[in-house]
């Protein structure tokens, strides 16, 4: 065959072949175009979507929270606040020019300025960046007039926590603040820039209640992922309302009322239904500087003022009781078959052998029983009591009373004080119990502490007629918190015999309404209606016997911090008795001359703002009424 012939052969089957080649290529990509435009067109068309359209969490508006009146005391206020967007900064300025010029027109400090370089350098350039918060209008104002000179700077509105009360309420609302790393619990909300949760008190307590539900914003966005324009908005649902049982026309006399001592704390409570009408610690702290951002000197002023601001020293500051835990001995006394009328002479002192265990009045009160030496807060009557009956026994009465354990209330950081058994200083000190320290505990000394609101618990407990009432600082349940206070006032009874709860109360009667009474000068001012109570003093350190026969144990002898607690608690009316109140001044001396007269004062304002009442339709039928100078 000649050469032309098998060229031209070889040339026809090798274009046969690439011609089918194409035509199945060209098959196989029209097929996949038409897998892909038609069969597929919806889930690429959702995927295309997904890249132009971004969905982003809203935070709600937190809760509001308000006293039992409904006067608000936790609301949430505009917030104005620069915000710096470097690449509009940059293309005009530099960086650093433009935070000059800002500086000139409002303050903010070198913290604030590396923390938003550094956060430029780390973020995208389109990112807008926090320089300051809570802006003044004033602020506002010369940013507005001055904004051409100010590339990349905007103002942005939100809101941010407030408290109208201030340091009368930091104690019992606590603060907001920034989530922190080890709060993060995969809830998305936490993870908002610029979110806050609680960090105490109630705000921490119903945090998520007061939280409330996230919203969602639908924007569309560019390939980089800068926002282009908001497509649709949904808002959150705002945080539950929370109603406390405060009364702030209370919360702001009692404040006012201490606010005069370096340390104290009072206690205000229903003894029928637990309501704490009042709880102030002072000194306190202004809760909004935390929900601002508090600095660094502020910051190292509260934590290290030796009067402790930041404690809320009515659930957590831990006293030795004094003489107001007699009430407690005397109660036990007649649970264990000490009669009333048990008669025990006073000298001065008692001795226990080689030790004298002396009387806070120096030559004595001579005889004694029941009422009187609750009266006149003798020491000497309790030595004997407590020498009889042991400290077991005290401690079964005391803790039922509310005494040694923690109360329950809706508060974070309480403190369970302490109520000292033998089996308690095997256990914690390996030693066994002796007998002088139960006459130490039968004063209301030694080992034995207690917080103002156990005081409060353990007077109101007694006088309603032995019911276990519990404290609480909200008026209803709150859906989704972690802490649920009881729908009604329903409580056990303690058991304790109506005659033996009369005979202590009658003492309580004397100690404020009897000629030799140790809280005689402090007497209500109300008409027609009278309180009791119980005068205490707590030393913070032992009394030489030098120091007594020099005659230096009173306040104005010593260093203040040397100087005993004044405790008081009490109760009104005296005949059908309602409010129960606790008062504690840290290094106040005797409690008849520094906490009587303020739990007085603090009662009569009490019932003073109560409406009158039935006693019929809150009284139980076994809640009838049948000091010393430090004690």
């Amino acid at each position: 065959m000649r050469p032309e012939k098998t060229r031209s052969k070889l040339f026809t089957r090798r274009a046969a072949f690439l011609l089918g080649g194409k035509a199945l290529l060209m098959a196989g990509l029209g097929s996949r175009l038409y897998y892909l435009q038609v069969l597929e067109s919806e889930r690429y068309q959702v995927m295309a979507e997904e890249n132009r359209i971004n969905w982003r969490l809203l935070a709600p508006p937190r809760g509001f929270i308000a006293d039992r009146n409904g006067d608000y005391v936790a609301i949430n206020v505009q917030n104005y606040r620069v915000l710096l967007v470097p690449e509009q900064a940059k293309a005009a300025a530099t960086m650093d020019d433009v935070l000059h010029r800002l500086e000139r027109l409002i303050e903010f400090s070198e913290h604030d300025r590396k923390r938003v370089l550094r956060e430029a350098a780390r973020k995208r350039a389109f990112v807008p960046i926090t320089v300051r918060e809570n802006l003044s209008w004033g602020e506002v104002s010369r940013l507005g007039v001055n904004a051409p000179d100010l590339p990349g700077i905007n103002i942005d509105v939100g809101e941010t926590r407030h408290y109208p009360y201030g340091a009368n309420m930091a104690h019992v609302l606590g603060y907001v603040a920034a989530v922190s790393q080890k709060e993060l619990t995969g809830d998305p909300l936490l993870e908002l820039p610029g979110f806050k949760i609680g960090k105490n008190g109630i705000e921490r307590e119903y945090d998520l209640a007061l939280r409330g539900s996230g919203g969602s914003s639908q924007v569309e966005v560019n390939a980089l992922g800068r926002v282009i324009r908001e497509l649709d908005r949904q808002e959150g649902q705002r945080g539950k309302e929370v109603r406390l049982t405060l009364d702030m026309r209370l919360q702001d006399f009692v404040g006012e009322r201490l606010k005069d001592e370096r340390a104290a704390s009072a206690v205000v409570m229903d003894v029928h239904t637990g309501e704490v009408l009042a709880l102030v610690s002072t000194p306190s702290y202004d809760p909004n500087a935390f929900s601002e951002g508090i600095g660094a000197e502020e910051w190292h002023s509260l934590v290290t003022n030796p009067h402790g601001p930041l404690t809320n020293k009515a659930i957590a500051g831990q006293y030795s009781p004094g003489s107001t835990f007699k009430i407690a001995v005397a109660l036990a006394a007649l649970e264990h078959g000490i009669p009333a009328d048990h008669r025990v002479f006073c000298p001065g002192h008692v001795q226990l052998g080689d030790r004298k265990f002396h009387c806070w009045k120096k030559y004595g009160h001579g005889h004694m029983e029941l009422v009187d030496a609750l009266r006149e807060s003798c020491d000497v009557w309790f030595y004997d009591i407590a020498r009889r009956i042991g400290v077991d026994r005290i401690a079964e009465t005391a803790k039922k009373l509310g005494m040694g354990l923690p109360t329950g209330i809706d508060l974070s950081g309480e403190r369970s004080g302490l109520i000292p058994t033998k089996k308690w200083k095997r256990e914690k000190r390996g030693q066994p119990w002796h007998l002088g320290e139960s006459l130490i505990v039968g004063i209301g000394q030694g080992y034995v502490l207690s917080t103002p609101l156990q005081l409060a618990l353990m007077t109101s407990r007694l006088v309603n007629g032995g019911k276990a009432v519990t404290p609480r600082l909200t008026l209803e349940q709150i859906e989704g918190a972690d802490v649920k206070p009881p729908e009604a006032p329903q409580f056990e009874t303690l058991g304790f015999q109506p005659e033996h709860v009369a005979t202590v109360m009658e003492g309580m009667d004397q100690v404020v309404n009897h000629p030799r009474g140790t809280a005689r000068r402090s007497a209500l001012v109300t008409e027609g209606i009278a309180m009791g109570g119980k005068t205490g003093t707590s030393q913070v350190r032992r009394i030489s016997q030098a120091e007594r026969d020099a005659g230096i144990r009173k306040g104005e002898d010593i260093a203040w911090r040397l100087r005993d607690h004044a405790l008081f608690v009490g109760y009104a009316p005296v005949d059908n008795p309602r409010f129960a109140v606790s008062v504690v001044v840290e290094h106040g001396g005797g409690g008849s001359k520094a906490a009587a007269p303020i739990a007085r004062d603090v009662l009569d304002e009490t019932l003073r703002l109560t409406p009158r009442w039935e006693p019929s339709d809150i009284i139980p039928e076994a809640a009838v009424n049948t000091d010393e100078e430090t004690g």
